[in-house]
């Protein structure tokens, strides 16, 4: 029989639903991770759907990965890989002319350096990237370990998905680098994109760096995050790879004040279009994410009568 407890219950349940409905999922993703550690444990007292990368050669690397899976927080590796352009490298950047047993032996150590790994993402990688042999025998690698590959899309023409292809290892992309300079204007505008892809789309994958600025950003825009975006980690997006893509939003101008600090992710051409997201898909994985839910399964289970 209904009293008024289940009835607000179920009340909220629907209200709930409605809003999950229409929610759109962000995904914030922090690269780079070793090498700062006052910086990067700021980024480890954001919310726990905040997922960082780890770089297996860094001086913390053990350090922060382990910290972050303390928490529950996604920890993926932040796997080196050879970009077009000539800069410092890091220690056993994967080459397109490698053998797969090379590329083996570095993702095998690359494991060993970054315990809990949920995944694997690209550090630079615009010519080992676009490179169809190169990422197939990335893809024969990771198919061996439970991780999925997050395309950093540091170049347009990535590879990554037709590579993947009959491996069993599913690839998401990169939909917004936050932090391509350190002007916190700047940064604070590619977070609006970031959202304004989750409205239109579904969801939007944004990438950023452990460095002062952007963790300033974060800090403040986290805390006032719209009623209307869920905050979650990207591998609860790992369905979207196979959803249809809609015409991408405009892209913004040039940065006004470039980056020039150490070297990271830098996009070399406008990525491809952003995936769409099922609007059922949307309601499922919030609802599933959602304090909320939580919340009224608590009150459900612990109620008089066995409700």
């Amino acid at each position: 029989m209904f009293n008024k407890k289940m009835a607000t219950l179920v009340f909220l349940l629907l209200l709930g639903m409605t809003k999950a409905a229409i929610a759109g999922r962000l995904s914030i993703v922090m690269d780079d991770f070793g090498y700062r550690p006052h910086d990067e444990n700021q980024v480890l007292s954001m919310p726990t759907a905040v997922t960082i990368t780890v770089l297996p050669n860094a001086p913390y690397a053990e350090e922060m990965a382990r910290k972050a899976h303390a928490q529950g927080r996604e920890v993926m590796i932040h796997l080196p890989m050879a970009p077009l352009s000539k800069q410092p490298l890091e220690r056993d950047t994967l080459f397109p002319n490698m053998s797969q047993d090379e590329i083996a032996r570095i993702v095998r150590d690359a494991v060993n350096k970054v315990p809990y790994a949920d995944g694997v993402n690209n550090h630079m990688g615009s010519a080992m990237t676009s490179s169809l042999i190169g990422m197939q025998n990335v893809m024969q690698v990771l198919s061996h370990y439970p991780f999925f590959f997050l395309d950093s899309m540091t170049i347009g023409n990535s590879q990554s998905s037709r590579a993947a292809a009959g491996t069993g290892v599913k690839v998401i992309k990169r939909n917004v680098f936050l932090d391509d300079t350190a002007n916190e204007d700047d940064i604070r505008q590619q977070f609006n994109r970031a959202i304004a892809l989750a409205r239109r789309n579904g969801y939007a994958i944004a990438i950023g760096h452990p460095r002062p600025n952007t963790v300033k950003v974060l800090q403040q825009m986290l805390a006032a995050l719209p009623p209307d975006i869920v905050l979650v980690r990207p591998s609860s997006l790992l369905n979207e790879a196979f959803s249809p893509a809609p015409a991408p939003l405009p892209a913004p101008g040039r940065p006004r004040h470039q980056f020039q600090g150490v070297p990271q992710c830098v996009v070399k051409q406008s990525p491809p279009p952003v995936y769409a997201d099922a609007m059922f898909g949307v309601i499922f994985s919030s609802l599933n994410q959602a304090p909320w839910v939580i919340q009224m399964k608590h009150w459900f289970t612990s109620a008089p009568g066995g409700y």
